[in-house]
């Protein structure tokens, strides 16, 4: 329904006056599906548009070094709302376990409430049973995904608020790529779709898939995102890696290089699409006068491969399956930079970032801290490691290096100079050279997980 611009500016002023009164700041948490950090036009990515995201990072903190407590869904979206790691809860994969009931209390949506702050919730959810919107503390706007998520925001963020809101939009582009290499697959191998409820990713997919009319060679000339200088397999890459199969393995072993740029080509124009439901969201923000009085934070669940490595998909420690794009924006308070500095846990940090912000008391033994010193250019000691948990490995992220260990047989260990290696394409672990280097991170990462419930963490490293 349109709304007269006079109506706009009434509305503006309460808002206005109320947030005057109530000094605690809304938080607005924008989350996409499967998006990588470099999927950014303001990442210098040429190759796709993204003018909602950009906005953010010009009024805000880009972190370049913030990656996923575990690079696929069901693990990473439950970290968010629990701000634990998945392994805290047994979980490597999307086939986790039932969750103890005494988690749900101390949930994001819960911790909020309980501090008087409307909790409101819209999008994919995908967790783990028996967390649902309602059971963590929020009100479940939305099933909507797309177009109809940013209405429903749209909706909320125009009506009248008597307190502070804590507003989370889970949109799920550019997550609809999956379909490209499973549907790729299938049809090669004569197996029944999968997944065959999935009509409107799949629609998704075949108009993101459309071309510009022009000729076939000019499109792949000047259009079409060019392979990645890192589309190769890595040296002495992980042996397990090579075991994959499905359609995985599938279309590491059969695509062509056109059939992967197409695939690119496909992952940019989604991204797109949901980068335009994100406007809509920033445009009500901004048109009802709440803009001033918000925290936005804009992040990923987790990455895609995108052709590195010949993979697509996630659940990779690769950077373009575990870094993922996290940005801070309050308008007019922070200052607008990239940090290439801090390593940031994406889903372990935003748990206690957003009580910070909230000024909330987060729930005791968090193992992520606040990025509210970090993104206010605070002097404040930082962690000078992370580690990454995914289904087949654990990874110990430095500030110049990145080692991880992995399920057997074969090559288990693997080493990147992140500094001269950005790529992940020369695994360093079997350089004589390198031993003591990897006998130190392998200690650290031992060091790390000591302290947490991670049983599969400890048998990979006691199984070398």
């Amino acid at each position: 329904m349109r709304i007269a611009r006079r109506e706009f500016v009434t509305a503006a002023a309460a808002l206005t006056a109320n947030a005057q009164r109530n000094p605690r700041p809304n938080i607005l948490y924008i989350m996409t599906d499967q998006q990588h950090a470099g999927m950014l036009s303001c990442a210098g990515n040429r190759w796709l548009q993204t003018p909602a995201m950009d906005s953010l990072a010009a009024s805000g903190v880009r972190f370049e070094l913030a990656y996923s407590g575990n690079p696929v869904c069901v693990p990473a979206r439950t970290s968010m709302m629990t701000g634990r790691y998945p392994s805290h809860f047994g979980i490597r994969d999307n086939r986790a376990p039932e969750l103890p009931r005494e988690i749900l209390p101390a949930a994001l949506g819960h911790t909020f409430r309980n501090a008087g702050y409307e909790t409101v919730f819209g999008g994919k959810t995908h967790w783990p049973r028996p967390m649902t919107a309602e059971s963590i503390g929020f009100e479940y706007i939305t099933r909507d995904e797309r177009e109809g998520l940013a209405q429903e925001c749209e909706t909320f963020l125009r009506r009248k608020h008597d307190k502070p809101f804590l507003l989370i939009a889970s949109f799920i582009n550019p997550h609809d790529i999956c379909y490209m290499a499973i549907d790729a697959h299938a049809k090669a191998t004569g197996i029944p779709t999968p997944l065959p409820k999935s009509v409107v990713e799949r629609e998704r997919v075949a108009a993101a898939s459309g071309r510009p009319e022009v000729a076939r060679n000019d499109f792949f000339k000047s259009l079409c995102p060019p392979l990645p200088a890192n589309h190769a397999a890595t040296e002495n890459e992980p042996a397990a890696l090579g075991r994959m199969g499905g359609f995985r393995g599938y279309v590491r072993k059969h695509w062509t290089a056109e059939d992967w740029r197409l695939h690119r080509w496909v992952y940019h124009r989604l991204t797109e699409e949901v980068d335009a439901q994100i406007g809509r969201v920033l445009t009500a923000l901004r048109d009802t006068g709440l803009e001033s009085n918000t925290v936005v934070v804009f992040a990923s669940d987790h990455g895609d491969m995108d052709s590195s490595h010949g993979f697509e998909h996630k659940s990779l420690p690769y950077e373009e399956s575990a870094r993922v794009p996290f940005i801070v924006s309050w308008k007019g308070k922070t200052q607008p930079r990239v940090d290439r500095e801090h390593l940031i846990g994406s889903t372990t940090d935003l748990f206690p970032t957003l009580c910070d912000y909230a000024g909330i008391q987060p729930p005791a033994g968090l193992p992520g801290r606040s990025i509210r010193p970090v993104v206010e250019g605070k002097s404040a000691r930082w962690r000078d490691a992370l580690v990454i948990e995914c289904e087949g490995s654990r990874t110990l992220r430095t500030a110049t290096h990145k080692y991880s260990i992995w399920e057997g047989p074969g090559t288990r260990e693997v080493l990147f100079d992140m500094q001269a290696d950005p790529g992940e394409m020369h695994n360093l672990a079997a350089v004589q050279s390198q031993a003591p280097r990897v006998a130190g991170l392998r200690r650290r990462l031992e060091s790390e997980i000591a302290p947490r419930i991670d049983a599969f963490g400890r048998d990979l490293l006691t199984s070398l």
